[in-house]
């Protein structure tokens, strides 16, 4: 994928927010997310929202939350709205957790997202995360 046919990553970094995002080489968005506090969460959650809103081709994203220590339940609550999405449909997202606790966190999302939204998958090594990213849309299913 070419910059030109790339969406703008329009990410406006806050010093309140722990996280950062960054555009990934086949277009889709790594984010790395190093604290969950009510801040993240919210800038996370409009900067989503207005990615959604044009989400019209398969993207692969990657969430790295390998420094995260504990997700709150106002985070898996927005997660899952946000995973819920209808445009979510185009989205396949590789989450890295390092600890049982965030990946249970993880998994209970992924369990409250409707068929339909996103396809999630959760890993603790970053080569499996982009194994399965790069898999072809077919081998989803």
């Amino acid at each position: 994928m070419t910059e030109a046919d790339q969406k703008p990553l329009h990410f406006s970094p806050d010093p309140q927010a722990g996280y950062t995002v960054a555009r990934r080489p086949d277009g889709g968005m790594h984010l790395t997310f190093t604290d969950v506090n009510e801040q993240t969460l919210d800038h996370w959650r409009d900067f989503s929202v207005e990615h959604l809103l044009g989400s019209d081709r398969l993207t692969r994203n990657l969430y790295d939350l390998c420094k995260v220590e504990r997700i709150s339940e106002r985070a898996i609550k927005i997660a899952v709205e946000l995973n819920s999405d209808p445009s979510a449909r185009n989205i396949r997202l590789a989450v890295i957790v390092a600890s049982e606790e965030v990946r249970q966190a993880v998994q209970k999302i992924s369990d409250l997202t409707p068929a339909g939204g996103v396809r999630m998958a959760i890993f603790d090594d970053l080569g499996d995360a982009e194994t399965w990213l790069d898999r072809p849309i077919e081998q989803m299913v």
